[in-house]
């Protein structure tokens, strides 16, 4: 039977089945697990979705995932390998019923782990941004009830400019957090110096660190700001 493409209104209930099923295959992964993430619009509260929680564990060392596949499929999935995408270990559960799809990648793979929790991160905090992939993704479910393929190929075009978009607004982020806790440090060495030079460190400690942060985020927004038009 093929599988029908469905995309639901956000369910409250997908944060708590993440969690559970998570702490089933950090189990099963043991110490080779460094971390579970929730990701794919199932990670977005108020975010439209196909009601198929996804999941990416990272690991020390990826090979040694296959060794473990008859504990995932005890679990109930299926274990597909890398399943399109090298270095990946991607396993379903729940046939044409899907309930759960698992992505594993090694934490040396940066380049897919970042991506995929850029775009997570984006749409956490780009309500717009949220909201019109929710409605491409309903339209496109309606339109290809059970053409896999058809979907995906409707998505392609705007998943991949949501994830450059997502991509830089990280880097835009790690910028600033790198400058606000620069900002921070010199703050704190001049409220330092200042309040044992006058006797107050109560006083100059948190002026310091106040000036410290607007710093941080005022050299974060210039970085941001395009340069001028040589026009």
């Amino acid at each position: 039977m093929t599988r029908k493409i469905e995309v639901v209104d956000y369910r409250p209930e997908w944060e708590g089945m993440f969690k559970q099923e998570a702490k089933a295959i950090r189990k099963i992964l043991g110490k080779n697990c460094v971390a579970v993430y929730h990701i794919g619009s199932t990670a977005v509260k108020g975010l439209a979705a196909k009601p198929i929680i996804d999941i990416m564990p990272v690991v020390k060392d990826v090979s040694l995932v296959d060794a473990q596949n008859p504990e995932f499929e005890a679990l109930g999935y299926e274990c597909r390998g890398e399943f399109g995408i090298p270095g990946r270990r991607f396993f379903a559960k729940g046939g044409d019923q899907r309930t759960h799809h698992v992505h594993i990648f090694e934490q040396s793979n940066q380049t897919d782990i970042r991506r995929h929790l850029a775009v997570r991160d984006y749409l956490r905090s780009h309500t717009d941004a949220a909201s019109e992939y929710a409605e491409l993704k309903k339209d496109l479910a309606a339109q290809f009830p059970y053409d896999n393929d058809g979907y995906c190929s409707g998505k392609e075009t705007y998943m991949k400019d949501l994830e450059q978009k997502a991509l830089k607004w990280q880097a835009e982020q790690e910028t600033e957090g790198t400058y606000v806790s620069l900002g921070i440090c010199i703050g704190l060495c001049l409220g330092t110096a200042a309040g044992t030079a006058l006797d107050n460190l109560g006083l100059w400690l948190p002026v310091g660190l106040c000036l410290g942060i607007c710093f941080g985020l005022g050299a974060a927004s210039a970085k941001k700001r395009p340069p001028k038009s040589d026009q």
